[in-house]
Order: structure tokens, then C-alpha cells, then sequence
């Protein structure tokens, strides 16, 4: 496995936007800090996020997740260009002529895809800890490591997102057709909500049931947006009679379904190179 994560690796880092795009997405993490000295005043109106309290535990894991989940985008194209590369550099072929088999070519891509998830969970755990221990008005140990289940969350919600990536990527062959059919089928998604919620079952919620069950939806369901937990927006919302009944929590129904999308994009992702004639 070392011989194969190496192999795929040292590919990544010689191509120069592959290895731009990677820096940029872990220097864009880090980022998330910056929140903290952001302060905004209109009049005697002062907002200052640090003090609101996102950077409290345990809801740092859940606003800091939430956050980093948008970034992945820039992976996204690292892994999409990846795979694209393989075939416009003959790098494919010439790794099956030198003993790789097509399953271990497919492991390969697979385990570059966990170790980005990986690397970007412990990141985000690392910096949250950091910033949770700087700012966060609890630091009693039990509250400090609740609700760890939102970094879980964020592995599973990158390992299906990444695959899905890798998946089209092989599909398409070109980079460039592969980004655009992934925001296309966003698109096809978006629209199937909307079909399910305001003609098929409208005034009932059995839409999302059923809309529950998409791969990109299933992702994006793993963390529910944390702005309406905040207390202050809370509070605001009670004051003008709106009562807030969101589930906040991981679903781990819904990370099992995220699960099954990722074995079925690494499957198909290795029938598609198995009977493709390279």
C-alpha cells in the first residue's frame, strides 16, 4: 500500500497545479482563524463572530466542519486533473506495462482519495482544537471532545465526494468535462428536490425521504448548516415567533448511505477501467 500511496503521490506533487491547487486548499483551512479577528460595526450595532460564540465547544466541531466542507472543491480538481492525467500522459498505460495491475491502479487513485480525507479531518480537528482552546468559554474535558462525530461526518462526507470525483474522472477522461458533468448533475439534483417537493409531494415532507437517497444530497446532508444554532440567532428567531425544531445531529443512517455511494463509485470507477479498452 506505501509502494502504490508513493507511486500516486510523487505524481501529484511533480504536476504543478495539482501541487498549487492541494497548498491552497490546506492554506484556505486555516483560514477559517481569520473568523475569529473579524469585526463588523454599524453604529452602536458591533459584531464580533469570536464572541458570538462559533469557536465554543462542542459547536466549533459542528461550524468549523460545516465551513471547511465548502473547500473541497479544490481537491475536487486535484483528484478530477489526477485521473484526466493518467490518460493524457500515456501514464496509464505505462503503469499497467510495468506490472501494475488495474485493481492495484484503482487502489492507488482509492487511497490517495482516504488520505486526502484523512489529512484534511486532522487538520480541521487540530486547528479547531487550537482555536476552541483560544477562544471557547468551556474547556472542561467532557465538553471539549463532545460531538467529535462531526469530524466522522466530514471524513465520510470528503471519502464520498472524492470518490465520486475519481468515479467521473475515469468516466470522462478530461478534466475540464468532468467538473462541468459534476456541476451539471448538482444541477439534476437541484431539480429533482424541487419536482419532488412542490409536485410529487407538496405540503408533506415525504420528499426527503426519497431526495435523501442522492449522492450529492446525502453529502451535503452529513452536516446541516450550525448559523441557526448559535444562541443569538436563536434568540432572534424566538422574538419574532419562529421556533427552531432542526435536527442538528449526524445522522449515521445518512453516513451510511454516503458509505454505499463511496463503494459504488470505487466500483464502478475499476468495471469501468477493467472493460475499457486502454
Amino acid at each position: 500500500m506505501k509502494r502504490l500511496i508513493a507511486i500516486e503521490l510523487q505524481k501529484i506533487w511533480k504536476n504543478k497545479a495539482s501541487r498549487v491547487l492541494t497548498l491552497t486548499y490546506f492554506i484556505l483551512l486555516s483560514f477559517i482563524a481569520l473568523i475569529a479577528s473579524i469585526k463588523f460595526e454599524f453604529g452602536v450595532i458591533k459584531i464580533h463572530f469570536a464572541e458570538m460564540g462559533i469557536f465554543n465547544f462542542p459547536y466549533i466541531w459542528h461550524f468549523n466542519t460545516y465551513i471547511a466542507g465548502w473547500l473541497k472543491f479544490f481537491l475536487a480538481i486535484v483528484i478530477v486533473s489526477m485521473m484526466a492525467n493518467e490518460y493524457s500522459y500515456g501514464t496509464l498505460k505505462q503503469n499497467l506495462i510495468d506490472g501494475l495491475s488495474k485493481k492495484e491502479f484503482i487502489l492507488s487513485k482509492f487511497l490517495t482519495v482516504v488520505l486526502f480525507a484523512l489529512c484534511s479531518t486532522i487538520f480541521v480537528f487540530v486547528m479547531s482544537l487550537i482555536l476552541g482552546l483560544s477562544f471557547s468559554s468551556y474547556t472542561e474535558f467532557g465538553i471539549i471532545f463532545s460531538e467529535l462525530s462531526y469530524l466522522l461526518a466530514f471524513f465520510v462526507k470528503l471519502l464520498g465526494f472524492f470518490s465520486f470525483c475519481l468515479f467521473l474522472g475515469i468516466l470522462i477522461k478530461r478534466s475540464a468535462f468532468a467538473l462541468g458533468f459534476l456541476f451539471v448533475w448538482f444541477f439534476i439534483e437541484s431539480l429533482l428536490k424541487l419536482l419532488f417537493a412542490f409536485t410529487i409531494f407538496p405540503n408533506s415532507d415525504k420528499d426527503k425521504y426519497f431526495t435523501q437517497f442522492l449522492p450529492l444530497e446525502s453529502m451535503s446532508n452529513l452536516i446541516v448548516e450550525p448559523i441557526s444554532r448559535l444562541s443569538l440567532i436563536k434568540s432572534i428567531g424566538n422574538q419574532m415567533g419562529v421556533q427552531n425544531v432542526k435536527d442538528y445531529s449526524v445522522n449515521y443512517f445518512t453516513i451510511l448511505i454516503v458509505l454505499i455511494w463511496t463503494f459504488l463509485f470505487i466500483y464502478f470507477s475499476y468495471k469501468l477501467l477493467k472493460n475499457r479498452d486502454l
